[in-house]
C-alpha cells in the first residue's frame, strides 16, 4: 500500500511569521502521526525560512513513523542528515532562489556527484531517494547512482489534471514501471492534493509513498487536520 508522508514545512512557515513557537512543529508532527500518517517530511533550506535545522534534531527522537528529510546536498545538509540519520533522505536540486522545488535532477550529468553522496548516506544506514522528472532517461540514470528510490516530481501532472488533461499521468506510469523493473522504489510528490490524488494513484503503479504538504495543510484550514489526513488515507488505501 502507498504510505502518506506529510510535509510540515508550511506549519513552520506559520510559526516563523510571528517569531515564536506557535504552532509548535513537534506537536503538529506528533498529531499528524496520531491521525494516521505513516511519515513526516521536512525540507530545510539554507536560509531556514520555514523548517530549521534545529527542528530536524528535535523531531528525530520523538517520531515513531518514517522521517524523511529533503534537500539539496550541500555540505551543511549532508552534515545534518548524517547527524540526524532519518529513515530516508530525498535529494532535490534546489536553486538558491527557488521558492519551492521546481525541477528534478539531471541524473546523467550529475551521476558521479550523486553516486558519492548516496554512497555516504547508505553507508550510514539512511535510505536514499532522488527527485526526478518523469523522463525515462532520468530514471535510467538514477538507477546507476545506487539510489534506493526515486521521487517523481508531479507538478506537471497536477497542472495538466487541473486543466482537464489527465492523460499526462501516462508518462508517470511508464516511468514508475521502468523504475520498478530497475529495482527502484517509487515515491511521488509536489502539488498532489485531494482533487487529483485518486486519479494519480489509480493510474501510476508501484507507488511506495507520496509526500504532500502545501495542499494538505491548506485543505486542513477548511476540513481540519485530522479529517484531511483521513481523506488522504482513504484515497491511498
Amino acid at each position: 500500500m502507498t504510505k502518506l508522508s506529510v510535509n510540515i514545512n508550511k506549519i513552520a512557515t506559520l510559526r516563523n511569521a510571528r517569531g515564536g513557537d506557535i504552532p509548535n512543529v513537534v506537536e503538529a508532527a506528533l498529531n499528524i502521526e496520531k491521525f494516521g500518517a505513516e511519515g513526516i517530511t521536512v525540507h530545510p533550506r539554507p536560509d531556514e525560512r520555514h523548517i530549521r535545522y534545529s527542528d530536524c534534531h528535535d523531531l528525530k527522537p520523538v517520531l515513531t513513523t518514517e522521517f524523511n528529510i529533503e534537500g539539496k546536498p550541500i555540505q551543511k545538509f549532508i552534515d545534518l542528515v548524517l547527524e540526524v540519520k532519518p529513515a530516508q533522505v530525498t535529494l532535490v536540486p534546489d536553486a538558491e532562489d527557488a521558492i519551492t522545488s521546481n525541477a528534478g535532477w539531471d541524473t546523467i550529468k550529475h551521476r558521479e556527484y550523486l553516486q558519492d553522496v548516496i554512497a555516504e548516506f547508505k553507508s550510514n544506514g539512511v535510505r536514499t531517494s532522488i527527485f526526478v522528472d518523469p523522463v525515462k532517461e532520468m530514471i535510467e540514470g538514477a538507477a546507476k547512482t545506487g539510489t534506493d528510490r526515486i521521487e517523481l516530481y508531479t507538478e506537471s501532472f497536477a497542472v495538466d489534471y487541473a486543466e482537464g488533461r489527465p492523460d499526462s499521468a501516462k508518462a508517470y506510469a511508464q516511468c514508475a514501471q521502468l523504475a520498478h523493473e530497475l529495482g527502484l522504489g517509487v515515491n511521488a510528490g509536489h502539488d498532489l492534493s485531494l482533487k487529483n490524488l485518486r486519479y494519480f494513484k489509480e493510474n501510476v503503479p508501484h507507488l511506495a509513498e507520496v509526500s504532500i504538504g502545501h495542499a494538505l495543510i491548506s485543505e486542513a484550514l477548511y476540513l481540519g487536520l485530522e479529517k484531511t489526513i483521513e481523506h488522504y488515507l482513504k484515497l491511498l488505501k
